[in-house]
């Protein structure tokens, strides 16, 4: 039953959304976002292994999103397909092969699909705990596996295997650094100093000494979930180091505040592409949020400027952020379509609200 207290809170929280949110809608974005995982959750391909996967397209930005959003709307419960997600991450993390983690795919999932499984359910636990202060069992047996699915030698000795279906941008041949910089933000992230125990410092050496070595060759896009990574895990990068990606971003943002997708590549040419020219949803969402998340001030006039085109940029029918595929032309409003879309509104979304949480709990 709800309070007098808990009336006044909810009233709070939806009085501060103006202020909050400028001439942008949060509630259309929510009922997106939503309706595309419940969707991403009955499509059959997305749930091969038992469980509906998470994607870097669809499922990992909406739930970067979803709670803030929660806060911003003075919702209490999770939806049914956040629940669901990590549901399902925490009941293959004892999994410790392919075959066991991909068990309704004959001769069980690739290595590349173990890696990447493997790197994301580390991170999604690793942020489910951080809230509760302690690691759970299910996020150290995620960690135990992430570790042992660490390559060990070769031009890829630190990181591991990643999805390359030669789509940009997060399953090409220098995905598995982004793979490996979100494997640094896991760590980094997970509580009770997690980082600092004797039995993973090897682990993480390798993984810090790929990440630094490798920097120069990588696309902007994955140096700045880099950038985001090493405010969180010691050594991964030095200061000046992160301050000289975060001006390299800041050399390439647009007259109008947005940036291009050609200023976060290079990519590899796709002939049957659509044609992508000035700033770009994805683009502008993606570095909003990793600034805001690598410790650029909102107040900074490139975040500000950035700010300012996602909420001029939101479609006011359907609440998303238009965004098409780098890679080909699909069919309208089929499942793939619509990926570039996921991911652009779920990041516009976060970097609009980053730090609403925390601003609702304060008015409190």
């Amino acid at each position: 039953m709800m309070t007098m207290w808990h009336r006044a809170c909810l009233l709070l929280a939806v009085s501060a959304l103006p202020a909050v949110c400028g001439d942008w809608n949060p509630r259309l974005a929510e009922q997106y976002l939503d309706a595309r995982q419940k969707l991403w959750a009955a499509w059959p391909r997305a749930n091969q292994s038992g469980v509906t996967c998470i994607s870097c397209h669809t499922s990992l930005p909406y739930l970067m999103a979803r709670p803030s959003l929660r806060a911003a709307l003075g919702e209490r419960e999770r939806t049914p397909y956040e629940t669901g997600l990590i549901a399902g991450v925490r009941s293959r993390s004892a999994a410790a092969t392919a075959q066991e983690l991909f068990p309704q795919i004959k001769g069980g999932g690739s290595d590349h699909e173990f890696g990447t499984q493997s790197v994301l359910a580390a991170l999604l636990l690793s942020m489910e705990d951080a809230q509760a202060g302690a690691m759970s069992p299910e996020a150290e047996k995620a960690f135990e596996r992430l570790w042992a699915a660490q390559v060990e030698s070769g031009p890829d000795r630190g990181a591991w295997q990643w999805t390359d279906a030669k789509l940009d941008p997060w399953e090409t041949a220098d995905s598995p650094y982004y793979g490996a910089a979100l494997a640094a933000l896991a760590t980094g992230i997970a509580p009770q100093d997690y980082q600092s125990r004797q039995a993973i410092k090897r682990n993480i050496a390798a993984l810090t000494a790929y990440l630094r070595e490798g920097r120069a060759s990588q696309p902007l896009h994955n140096q700045l979930t880099l950038a985001w990574a090493s405010t969180r895990l010691r050594g991964t990068l030095a200061d000046a180091e992160r301050r000289a990606i975060v001006d390299a971003v800041r050399q390439k943002q647009g007259a109008d505040g947005g940036w291009s997708l050609e200023a976060l590549g290079g990519w590899k040419a796709h002939p049957n592409a659509p044609p992508s020219t000035g700033s770009n949803a994805y683009a502008t969402a993606i570095v909003a949020f990793t600034l805001e998340k690598a410790g650029v001030e909102r107040a900074d006039p490139m975040v500000e400027r950035a700010l300012g085109w996602l909420r001029e940029h939101q479609n006011a029918e359907t609440g998303s952020w238009d965004a098409l595929s780098m890679n080909k032309r699909y069919e309208p409003e089929s499942m793939q379509m619509q990926f570039m879309r996921d991911a652009a509104t779920g990041y516009a979304t976060a970097a609009l609200l980053e730090g609403v949480k925390e601003r609702t709990m304060a008015a409190r």
